[in-house]
């Protein structure tokens, strides 16, 4: 079938509409990482007594619909996509909370719910519905001075973070809070609120310190290694001194069998060991083109929650890449977060596409302007 801009059925306007580039740019960071945990899932897989490959099959398993979602949420106009995140926050937030009470206890944090027989981790979905809606508060707030939206949108953000510490996810806590910070200030809030936010950021981060053994025990490691076990960290970085300009090979690399967690949150170490340095500039690279790209078309657009929604979203996305590779080569502590397309996990892979899949729908090059409607509609 051959598209034409003539053609206005829903395909073909988004075709000639979405940003190409960044969907191939995106579509290729998908295929790497397919790519990738055939190498790097082997060690965990045969750890855990499984076949070699399961990871890597069900990784694969979640790469369809992860696919899927980010083709058909791009579909959508702003108006749907607040719908969408509304629908995903309520479910999200609500699987949050029982998760605290059912939810099977890993590492001493309670973060997955099991469904259907998959582990899925509410908190993934959570993070980019919660700044869509955001975004749409922060755009409210300009358009309508009689609406509290200002507060709602601290109140939303005070109530994800809740659920965030509770579980306790740290790391997490401090992507949601760097992602709302910076639409706060895109947003042209007063002054003195940032000042607050910052110093309420600081005393957070100071009593999570004092109050949470775990959280002190990794800043403790982290400014002095020879407190406690540095293992993964001292092996992803040995894995760059290892791979070289080129890398050992597909398959040869012999560290990610000491790094337990080389499929997910240190699998760009991996990268780093079988595929060299130049693949991970070339990664890097690709994650920098994204979210560059994204917040000079998301700067183009007229209104406000359109603008603010989609530059969060790719804030979301290069905040949390820019956080695993920083961890990985030994810059920030071990916080337990995945490389976006890249990393094995499901919950992960899907809620990136969806976010993505939001920004490629913000970023139509004619997106039709409803976000002046009000969330709800009268039947």
């Amino acid at each position: 079938m051959k598209l034409n801009r003539a053609d206005r059925s829903l395909i073909s306007e988004w075709w000639f509409t979405v940003d190409r580039v960044m969907l191939l740019a995106l579509l290729l960071l998908l295929v790497f990482g397919l790519l990738v945990s055939l190498a790097a899932s082997p060690p965990m897989a045969i750890k855990h007594g499984l076949d070699p490959f399961y990871y890597a099959k069900r990784h694969t398993l979640f790469f369809i619909p992860a696919l899927l979602l980010l083709f058909t949420v791009s579909l959508l106009n702003s108006a749907q996509l607040r719908r969408l995140s509304l629908v995903i926050l309520v479910l999200g937030l609500g699987l949050m909370a029982l998760v605290l009470w059912m939810g099977p206890e890993v590492n001493g944090a309670r973060r997955w719910v099991k469904i259907a027989g998959f582990s899925l981790q509410p908190s993934e979905f959570v993070k980019p519905a919660f700044v869509v809606l955001a975004a749409w508060l922060f755009g409210e707030s300009r358009r309508r001075a009689d609406m509290p939206c200002n507060e709602l949108s601290l109140m939303l953000f005070l109530l994800v973070a809740s659920l965030l510490i509770l579980q306790p996810d740290f790391g997490q806590t401090l992507l949601i809070t760097l992602v709302w910070g910076a639409l706060f200030f895109l947003a042209g809030m007063p002054l003195r609120w940032l000042v607050t936010l910052m110093f309420a950021a600081a005393a957070g981060v100071v009593m999570a310190y004092l109050l949470l053994p775990h959280v002190a025990d990794r800043i403790d490691r982290f400014i002095d290694p020879s407190k406690g076990d540095t293992l993964q960290t001292d092996r992803a970085i040995e894995s760059f001194r290892e791979g070289g300009w080129f890398g050992v090979g597909p398959g040869e690399g012999q560290l990610k069998h000491l790094i337990p967690d080389s499929h997910s949150d240190f699998i760009f170490a991996v990268v780093a060991e079988e595929f060299g340095i130049i693949a991970c500039l070339a990664l890097l690279s690709l994650f920098a083109f994204v979210v560059l790209r994204g917040l000079a078309r998301a700067m183009k657009q007229r209104d406000a929650f359109v603008r603010y929604a989609a530059s969060g979203l790719v804030m979301l996305f290069g905040m949390q890449s820019a956080i695993n590779m920083a961890v990985n080569i030994g810059l920030l502590p071990a916080k337990g977060m995945t490389l976006p397309f890249i990393s094995y996990g499901g919950s992960s892979l899907i809620a990136s596409a969806i976010g993505m899949g939001m920004v490629l729908s913000l970023t139509r090059t004619h997106h039709a302007d409803l976000s002046e409607k009000p969330l709800y509609t009268a039947s």
